[in-house]
């Protein structure tokens, strides 16, 4: 697998869409801190750090309102073969605030607001709604 952070937004898009209510994916510290950011933003539920013959995973809860998943969609930007960046000057907000932009930043993950605010910019790595 080339793309680890793509298999890990589409994995918690699609989970939500079967209806499933955690998911396991690999350990690593992006990912945890990619999940940490959508859990403060109340995209996901409560992440726990599990161990499974000597392999880490991340456990996740997934969030629905009304019957529906919290997470309808995600579309990957900065991908393996072109990297994209974003100046803070740039940065916009996605669909008017219905939706977030994840930003790997020199001070950490960040969503669009956050980075904007801390006025720092860096690599567009996903749009989710």
């Amino acid at each position: 697998m080339n793309d680890s952070i793509g298999d890990f937004i589409i994995r918690i898009k699609n989970a939500g869409a079967v209806g499933k209510e955690t998911i396991l994916v690999p350990f690593s510290k992006l990912k945890l801190s990619i999940a940490e950011v959508l859990s403060a933003k109340g995209y996901i539920g409560a992440i726990t750090k599990k161990t499974k013959n000597n392999v880490k995973y991340l456990e996740i809860v997934l969030l629905y309102t009304n019957g529906q998943p919290v997470v309808s969609g995600v579309r990957r930007i900065s991908k393996p073969s072109r990297r994209l960046y974003e100046s803070a000057k740039n940065i916009k907000r996605f669909r008017r605030g219905y939706g977030m932009s994840v930003f790997s930043t020199p001070k950490g993950i960040m969503s669009d607001v956050d980075a904007k605010k801390n006025n720092v910019g860096g690599e567009f790595l996903f749009n989710i709604w």
